[in-house]
């Protein structure tokens, strides 16, 4: 089931790997997430020695929480292998990449986050994108028209 998608991130960033990661949450994050109050678009992934953390995602308060609820901005860890983590790190560092939260969902019970290794599109690439989505838009509306 999926719960929130970065749409933005496509268009402002090259996706070139994607990677699948778990979520470490409380008890309220996940009822908030199952009623989809999250928002992943201003997020993104930092490695801070062995660990990959979710910054800047914000997840809101449970609605029937008690005094217990969650900080709707805390980090929040992913569940990545040491193996994928120094892996990231390298490419992040070494090619000034970034990591972008794509889509967050439920596979099963567990909550994971399609993450993806991006590079940043300058603005000609940008136009590039609307151009290409145009035509095939509009390719799609022939080919409807004739069917």
């Amino acid at each position: 089931m999926e719960v929130a998608e970065n749409r933005k991130a496509r268009f402002n960033y090259e996706i070139l790997e994607t990677f699948e990661a778990g979520l470490v949450l409380t008890g309220t994050e996940v009822k908030s997430l199952r009623a989809k109050k999250v928002n992943i678009s201003d997020g993104y992934v930092l490695i801070r020695g062995n660990r990959a953390e979710l910054i800047n995602c914000r997840i809101e308060p449970y609605a029937f929480g008690n005094r217990m609820n969650h900080d709707p901005l805390r980090p929040r860890t992913l569940l990545l292998h040491r193996k994928e983590i120094n892996r990231l790190r390298g490419k992040v560092q070494e090619r000034g990449l970034t990591l972008v939260p794509l889509k967050l969902y439920f596979k099963g019970r567990f909550a994971k986050l399609l993450i993806g290794l991006a590079r940043g599109r300058k603005i000609h690439d940008k136009r590039a994108a609307i151009r290409e989505k145009d035509i095939r838009r509009e390719t799609e509306r022939e080919l409807k028209r004739y069917r």
